[in-house]
């Protein structure tokens, strides 16, 4: 990266937390997208310095645009939508159909994500094979993190204002969950 670099910006999705930076040449014209380190969009010499440029982050292609606004003169505002979002209106909403929880296994850092309207786990940007199971009091969604068993309960909280309650056991622990 440049001393061209004008955004920073950490959006955290099923497959991990993705960085994205964006430089712009308010000289030459430039706009260079990296997401994770990794170049995806290069233009030079571009004559109209504001505009939007759109991408794709992660493993689900979770479509991303860069708004490049004028603010007076010469100066340049920059604001990433993630989904058609502001990202701080996408991860206010994230955190209403996941549930994270990151935790240390054999010495290995995990996160894992619950997307609950399909019930999908990822576990470090690898979806997982689960296996679901009604239980008395809710479901049971069991997978395995190497050599441990692990498993999301959703349990009704009786109050309809909370919802269902997720739980992540690891080897019947429960592992507290995490905000992003």
């Amino acid at each position: 990266m440049s001393n061209d670099l004008v955004g920073v910006w950490e959006v955290a999705l099923s497959d991990g937390v993705h960085r994205i930076e964006f430089e712009h040449g308010t000289t030459t014209g430039k706009r260079v997208i990296c997401v994770d380190g990794k170049e995806i969009l290069r233009r030079d010499w571009m004559f109209k310095l504001v505009g939007k440029e759109t991408f794709s982050v992660g493993g689900a292609n979770t479509k991303a645009t860069i708004n490049i606004d004028a603010v007076s003169g010469f100066a340049y505002e920059y604001t990433l939508e993630v989904n058609g979002k502001s990202l701080k209106k996408y991860m206010e909403n994230r955190s209403k159909v996941t549930s994270t929880w990151v935790l240390n296994l054999d010495g290995t850092d995990c996160r894992v994500v619950l997307e609950k309207d399909t019930m999908d786990i990822w576990c470090n940007g690898q979806k997982m094979e689960t296996a679901g199971e009604f239980v008395e009091d809710g479901t049971e969604t069991h997978f395995t993190l190497g050599d441990h068993d692990c498993c999301v309960k959703a349990v009704s909280s009786g109050k309809r204002r909370d919802g269902i309650i997720h739980t992540l056991l690891v080897d019947a622990t429960e592992i507290a969950e995490c905000t992003e």
